[in-house]
């Protein structure tokens, strides 16, 4: 049975998501969910939920990522995790933090990678005048939303869309999506998965 940490920064709606879908015959179970706002709304879910929870506030440590990660790797370790999952944890690793989990770690980004890593993805495929938005699992790697890419769930942009509005269709679909990769990739299933 694979073990898996989940990080988040807020209301952990991914989070909830993959700590449903981890039950039964699934080959994974949640250990720990940690965040780096002692206030996000996801860690008292989690703890409704049963599972193991920790915050490490990052705003102490000022710009020395470095501490802030010693610090939060401490929980982390301590449950020893298979597989760490970022589900809107909205904080840059450094290159250390990710090589201690090279190959382990995924992340699920709203946008269809390569195109908008970064912020504000959902306005800047409307600015595009894209036809479709969507949402990547990716593995973790130094760049910034670079990895091998796990899974996509793409979705039809509408005429009329905002961001707002773009973004809760495609957060439909990151419930989907991230769940089934994660099962696929704890069963030792790295083939990218098209919802």
């Amino acid at each position: 049975m694979k073990r898996v940490a989940i990080l988040i920064s807020g209301g952990g709606s991914n989070m909830i998501k993959l700590v449903e879908s981890m039950t039964g015959d699934h080959p994974a179970r949640a250990v720990l969910v940690a965040s780096n706002d002692a206030n996000a709304a996801g860690l008292q879910k989690a703890a409704q939920m049963g599972v193991a929870t920790a915050a490490i506030d990052h705003r102490p440590y000022g710009k020395d990522r470095a501490a802030f990660e010693a610090e939060l790797l401490k929980p982390i370790l301590a449950a020893q995790p298979d597989i760490l999952c970022l589900a809107g944890f909205m904080r840059v690793l450094t290159p250390d933090f990710v090589g201690q989990f090279a190959g382990r770690m995924l992340n699920i980004h709203p946008s269809l990678l390569p195109k908008y890593p970064g912020l504000h993805t959902h306005a800047r495929a409307l600015e595009a005048g894209d036809t479709a938005a969507g949402c990547t699992v990716h593995e973790v790697t130094p760049v910034l939303d670079d990895g091998p890419i796990l899974g996509q769930a793409r979705v039809a942009i509408a005429p009329d869309d905002t961001p707002d509005t773009l973004a809760a269709r495609v957060l439909v679909q990151e419930h989907r999506l991230y769940p089934a990769v994660l099962r696929r990739f704890a069963q030792g299933d790295r083939a990218p998965l098209i919802l």
